[in-house]
């Protein structure tokens, strides 16, 4: 059932806007510099005053919704997540910011719904249990930014709560990929339309992408200590290179190099949650691990021909890393050359604890993969994808 449409907000207060604009313009403006994103200097904020005429805030509105356009999702999550200058009053500007658009479009819906995951999840204690982020919990963090919000939960968000146990059932980061979870829980999101809006809405959407992350990164954890189990065992059995090229990886991927690779990704997810992550080549990393176990599949190509496509993925996606905005030395590690040579090779692949991995213009949004859309029906539970 799709939710009912909600009247459009009232005109904006604009003093309110200014005194956000003041907080907000230095956030911008490095967002600008960090992402080499060509926008004009806004002159009445550059020297802002004290007092401006509405004139002036006009245009100083005008300036941000111009770098709303310009600065796409993946960008503000990979800025929030790895700078250092914004705090949780920061993002709480960038929530009122954006709530306070008189019209909203699906760009401004999914910051919103990332900023107020990030706030919760800086403000949340690390030790809580799932259980405890219940929804008056949640309301409770959310109240500095929400007001005090009528906590009876609607019935077509009922739905949020099977798509999270759908996830909680998952055994594999493939499995949640490519279940049909997470295309259940963004059917959720754009069909609430301007109901998406509503404090109790916002509250339950906040703690289902809180809950959603937690399960994906114990996935991310499982599939790579599953991973090092694999090549474990596989070392064991005197095999020295397996298999790797549907991951990026050369046809005959060295032991002691995927397996420093993974314990450098490893030390990266201590952080509960990176956005951003070459996510298919996990997953295609465990699978060819499985194949080489005799799990699974074996990769496709073979001889020259596919060790040519492999080296051709593998520079490209050097290229693409090598054009962000921030290359990360992780992606580097994952896709560079030295094949041959472990001994000498090995060390330089291990990417630094601080490393994460560069998000290309087109990357998907958070822990979003491009999947075909399917009709999202909240009576429905999202079934996991059934092992071949």
């Amino acid at each position: 059932m799709t939710p009912p449409a909600q009247p459009a907000s009232s005109a904006p207060d604009f003093a309110a806007l200014w005194s956000s604009a003041r907080r907000l313009h230095p956030i911008y403006v490095e967002l600008a510099r960090e992402f080499v994103i060509d926008a004009p200097a806004c002159a009445a904020l550059d020297e802002p005053a004290d007092a401006p005429d509405r004139e002036t805030v006009e245009q100083a509105q005008q300036w941000f919704d111009d770098m709303d356009e310009r600065i796409e999702v993946h960008q503000l999550r990979q800025f929030l997540q790895t700078s250092s200058i914004v705090n949780t009053d920061g993002i709480a500007a960038l929530v009122q910011h954006f709530v306070a658009k008189p019209t909203h479009t699906a760009s401004s819906r999914d910051k919103i719904d990332f900023l107020l995951v990030q706030y919760f999840s800086q403000k949340a204690p690390t030790e809580l249990a799932d259980d405890g982020a219940n929804i008056a919990y949640v309301a409770r963090e959310l109240e500095p930014l929400l007001g005090k919000a009528e906590l009876k939960t609607p019935v077509w968000l009922n739905a949020l709560d099977r798509v999270l146990e759908a996830a909680r059932r998952c055994k594999s980061l493939d499995e949640l990929l490519h279940g049909g979870v997470l295309e259940q829980g963004r059917k959720a999101k754009a069909q609430a339309g301007e109901l998406f809006y509503m404090p109790i809405a916002l509250i339950a959407f906040t703690r289902f992408g809180y809950l959603m992350r937690r399960a994906f990164f114990r996935l991310m954890l499982t599939d790579l200590n599953n991973i090092l189990d694999g090549l474990t065992e596989l070392d064991e059995r005197g095999v020295e290179t397996i298999d790797c090229r549907r991951a990026q990886f050369s046809a005959q991927e060295p032991i002691v190099r995927l397996r420093m690779i993974c314990q450098s990704w490893k030390v990266m997810f201590q952080a509960e949650y990176s956005s951003g992550q070459p996510l298919r080549m996990l997953v295609d990393l465990r699978a060819s691990v499985d194949a080489a176990l005799g799990q699974g599949a074996p990769d496709s190509g073979s001889g020259n021909d596919g060790g040519e496509k492999a080296l051709e993925k593998t520079e490209a996606a050097k290229a693409a890393l090598a054009a962000g905005a921030k290359p990360r030395a992780a992606a580097a590690a994952a896709s560079s050359g030295g094949r041959s040579t472990v001994a000498k090779t090995a060390p330089k692949a291990a990417a630094s604890p601080k490393a994460e991995f560069a998000v290309a213009k087109n990357e998907p949004a958070e822990f979003e993969i491009s999947i075909e859309p399917a009709e999202w029906n909240p009576e429905s539970e999202p079934q996991p994808r059934k092992k071949k």
